[in-house]
């Protein structure tokens, strides 16, 4: 779609509006456009995204996202969340001891797991918040970041999602890898949650998130892996996941065990709560 056919009916001045490139909302003002008798000319403080139109006098917007790139999924980690990640912190201060409050284990530094301690919600809430990497589990080419904003008590901030996935990424056939690739020799434990694998691995490490029930039934055999544990969520998606993963890896000639909470409803992470008090 051409800008011009982007920006239809904006009179002549400045304005600030949704930048289409970096697709954050429409209540996002990263955009700035100028409008003359010449055309128009738009910058974006964001991602970069600048360029000029001759010789027409009305210049793009529809103004929220270009009808062609609405729906649009990333399939690698865009630049914008990449420099969220990295501008994020190995695990210590509140998230550090929301992780203890839980009882989780606190994976290895050079896992997919970090913070940040002013992280901002949607909400315009800003605190500490866990931030995971998801990386495609056959390729480990990232994908998309996972968020959790959290309390140094152990409970998740008040804010509604508490948890949220970059917008515009794909997440399907992703990992998050809290524990690295090295890690990794010829076994392997799974879990949906970050909360539950770190659980499991009061027991058996290293231990991927598999995000939701979803991608845990779909997790691919990998090669070099002759063990899978699987930490199943005591719920019927949870369940169905499990043995569907189980299943696959089974005729591959691996070894499968799954690991299950012997109350409904609950996940590793509420029996190992339950047993510290």
């Amino acid at each position: 779609m051409s800008t011009q056919s982007l920006f239809a009916g904006l009179p002549t001045g400045g304005h600030r509006m949704p930048c289409p490139r970096c697709q954050k909302g429409p209540r996002d003002k990263a955009l700035s456009v100028r409008v003359d008798s010449s055309g128009a000319v738009w910058n974006c403080f964001r991602c970069g995204w600048s360029g000029r139109s001759r010789g027409a006098t009305r210049i793009p917007v529809r103004a929220i996202l270009p009808r062609a790139q609405v729906g649009q999924v990333h399939e690698t980690l865009s630049p914008y969340w990449q420099n969220i990640w990295e501008s994020c912190s190995s695990i210590g201060g509140d998230a550090r001891a929301y992780l203890e409050a839980r009882c989780c284990v606190i994976p290895p530094l050079d896992g997919d797991l970090r913070w940040s301690p002013k992280l901002r919600h949607p909400s315009k809430y800003c605190g500490p918040a866990l931030v995971a990497l998801i990386t495609d589990a056959r390729t480990s080419e990232p994908i998309s970041l996972h968020r959790t904003w959290v309390l140094s008590d152990g409970n998740k901030a008040a804010v509604h999602p508490q948890r949220l996935l970059a917008k515009g990424h794909r997440n399907a056939g992703g990992v998050i890898r809290l524990w690295p690739d090295e890690a990794v020799t010829q076994g392997l434990s799974i879990a949906e949650g970050i909360e539950s694998a770190l659980s499991a691995a009061h027991a058996i490490t290293p231990v991927w998130s598999c995000i939701n029930a979803q991608n845990l039934g779909d997790f691919p055999v990998l090669s070099g892996i002759e063990c899978l544990s699987i930490a199943a969520d005591n719920d019927p998606p949870g369940v169905t996941a499990a043995q569907k993963c189980a299943n696959r890896w089974v005729a591959s000639g691996a070894k499968v065990r799954i690991i299950q909470s012997d109350v409904p409803g609950t996940d590793l992470n509420d029996i190992v709560m339950r047993g510290a008090a």
